[in-house]
C-alpha cells in the first residue's frame, strides 16, 4: 500500500517540509509521484520512527542514515548503542544532581543561599563543571599598545 506524503505526515506527526528534508539527506525514499504529490510505500512510517527514536535519544541525522543499509534494513553500531546509553547515564546524573540542588535551595532555611553549605557545593560542583555544562572561557581580549609618536 502507498501513501501520498499529506498521508504520512498525518499518519506520522512529521511535517511534510521535513519528510522532503529527510528524502534530501537520504533518510526516506519516495516510490515516485501521484500528480504533483510525493507517494510513500507504507513502511516509511517505520522508518521515520526510527529516526525519531534516533533523534530522541540524541543520534544526528548522519548517524541514523549510517544505521540505515542500502536494502532498507539495520545496520546499527552496538558499540555506538552503548556508547549513547552512557552519554545518557552521564546526563541523567547531572540532571538528577541539578534537580535535587534546584530543590535544596527552594526549601533551604538559611538566611541567604550563601551561607548554606549545601547550596556552596552545588556551586562548586557548577563551576567545575561536575552539573551543567562546563562554563566556556571568555575570549582573551589582546592587548594592544599605543602607538609612540
Amino acid at each position: 500500500m502507498s501513501l501520498d506524503i499529506a498521508e504520512v505526515a498525518r499518519q506520522s506527526g512529521v511535517p511534510a517540509s521535513t519528510l522532503r528534508y529527510y528524502e534530501e539527506k537520504g533518510l526516506i525514499a519516495a516510490l515516485g509521484r501521484q500528480g504533483l504529490r510525493r507517494v510513500f510505500d507504507e513502511r516509511v512510517l517505520e522508518r521515520l520512527a526510527l529516526i525519531a527514536l534516533g533523534r530522541a535519544s540524541g543520534f544526528s541525522l548522519d548517524e541514523i542514515a549510517a544505521m540505515f543499509a542500502a536494502d532498507g534494513g539495520l545496520q546499527i553500531d552496538r558499540d555506538l548503542l552503548r556508547a549513547r546509553a552512557d552519554e545518557l547515564d552521564r546526563k541523567i546524573r547531572q540532571l538528577t544532581a541539578m534537580r535535587d540542588g534546584l530543590r535544596h535551595a527552594a526549601e533551604c532555611s538559611a538566611p541567604s543561599h550563601l551561607e548554606c553549605p549545601t547550596f556552596r557545593r552545588i556551586l562548586r560542583a557548577a563551576a567545575s563543571g561536575a552539573i551543567g555544562p562546563r562554563p566556556k572561557a571568555a575570549p582573551r581580549r589582546r592587548q594592544v599598545r599605543a602607538a609612540a609618536d
